[in-house]
């Protein structure tokens, strides 16, 4: 099994680091390999450009750096999204890699008579969003459910793929047990193995 996490800090110090990295080593003693994909260090353009429209018509081949991210996520059976929330969702480096990523043709297709047919229904999805704001704002507010209804239902679930844990931790005042639990819960989800590896 591999594990694909998926990170969006500007920061080379933060907080989403850390959890991105706690995660792929609590995947690797499970005995899986896993891969930490820098969306910032790997300078990913998240802007969906004249090629990607073009792309998206039917009139050209995809740009080979989505081509390139749509096989490394077909490489993985776990996919884990770690992001700080910025107004209330994924910061738009994330949210663009999305857009550019999970296209009609790879992540879903419509029939002619309009049905959907969800592709990445063999994907396991894990979201762990660093909240600056408290847990009971959030809860107040109605931002909680309406990211789940954004990015959980209106992303993942849209393509087939099964949300498996999510996660929303305060960043301001960091609960260490509320990180670790956050770790424990996706590595739970992969059988034990062999050897631990990494990539």
């Amino acid at each position: 099994m591999h594990t694909l996490v998926v990170m969006a800090h500007p920061a080379a110090a933060s907080l989403t680091r850390t959890l991105a990295n706690a995660i792929k080593d609590g995947v690797l003693t499970r005995g899986h390999t896993a891969e930490i994909a820098d969306l910032v260090a790997e300078r990913f353009d998240p802007v969906f450009g004249p090629a990607d429209h073009a792309a998206f018509n039917r009139n050209a081949p995809l740009p080979h750096s989505v081509l390139a991210e749509q096989r490394r996520i077909d490489c993985a059976d776990h996919l884990v999204l770690v992001f700080p929330v910025y107004w209330w969702s994924m910061p738009a480096l994330l949210k663009g890699w999305i857009d550019r990523v999970f296209v009609a043709g790879w992540a879903f297709d419509e029939n002619p008579d309009g049905t959907l047919v969800k592709r990445l229904g063999r994907l396991n999805v894990h979201l762990v969003a660093l909240a600056g704001a408290s847990g009971a704002t959030y809860d107040k507010r109605g931002y909680r459910e309406a990211m789940r209804v954004q990015i959980e239902h209106g992303i993942f679930n849209f393509c087939g793929a099964a949300v498996l844990t999510s996660h929303l931790i305060e960043s301001q005042n960091v609960d260490t047990g509320a990180l670790a639990a956050a770790v424990h819960a996706i590595v739970r989800h992969l059988p034990k193995t062999g050897a631990a590896t990494g990539t």
